[in-house]
């Protein structure tokens, strides 16, 4: 069992023990088990956590092809999952247009404020004046009545097909690069072009995420799976580790999107 942990950060070890709970339940129940809302390097856990070849497996949805966050199923081999069962809802934003702007940050704040987990909301997705979110239809009459107000705008929900998300119009570009370590400053420095000193100083300036959490340290080391945003610059997704070059570098897959 041990030997699960040393592949990951301490801090996940509690998520591992989730996932391997939630496996636990599938083949002592036979029955699928629904989680909440899962970020990329969540995802990649469960992928790396649950395997293949085993009696229990998972699918993942978010709402659409391109969402980030999605929930996942697992199930018992038999079992074939459609859309339907990840009782995932997509709700519109309608709002006084014409007098005010909403952004993404003012929405997830609002969302925040009800009280409810951050695991209950998908994606966010803005595109000109209409705004989107993913959430957990478990919430639904909750959402309904609760969300009134975001920032000074009166506001009321309508919920729509999932087929009718926005499609947003950011492509990733994925790319192979070489970095002096698995440093996050290194990473950043790799991906975005830049000298290490900048990359130390967006860090420090508390300007860099990774994986949605606000880093202080240039040191923190990055994994496969890991989403890195830096304020002014852009995302990074580290899709797949390649091993070590020549002159002991490491070669990465990413994803880039500025």
């Amino acid at each position: 069992m041990s030997s699960i942990y040393q592949h990951f950060r301490p801090e996940e070890k509690q998520f591992i023990d989730t996932v391997l709970d939630w496996k636990q339940y599938v083949e002592n129940t036979y029955a699928p088990k629904l989680t909440d809302f899962l970020d990329p390097r969540q995802q990649f856990i469960l992928q790396s956590v649950i395997g293949e070849g085993t009696d229990v497996r998972f699918n993942l949805f978010g709402g659409s092809e391109q969402s980030e966050r999605k929930r996942a199923l697992l199930h018992p081999e038999y079992y074939q999952p459609v859309n339907g069962d990840f009782l995932v809802g997509l709700y519109e934003i309608e709002y006084p247009r014409k007098f005010i702007k909403l952004e993404h940050p003012m929405v997830l704040g609002s969302l925040m404020s009800l009280g409810v987990k951050r695991d209950k909301f998908g994606d966010i997705l803005v595109n000109e004046e209409r705004i989107q979110f993913f959430s957990s239809e478990e919430i639904e009459s909750f959402l309904m009545t609760g969300l009134r107000e975001i920032g000074r705008a009166s506001v009321h929900l309508r919920k729509l097909p999932v087929e009718e998300a926005i499609q947003e119009s950011e492509q990733w570009k994925e790319m192979e690069i070489s970095a002096a370590s698995l440093r996050l400053d290194g990473i950043i420095s790799a991906a975005f072009n830049l000298s290490r000193q900048k990359s130390q100083a967006l860090i420090e300036q508390k300007l860099v995420k990774l994986n949605w959490k606000t880093v202080e340290s240039p040191a923190a080391e990055c994994l496969e799976g890991d989403l890195i945003s830096a304020r002014r610059l852009g995302r990074c997704k580290i899709i797949e580790l390649l091993g070590t070059t020549k002159k002991n570098k490491v070669r990465l897959k990413i994803g880039l999107l500025k």
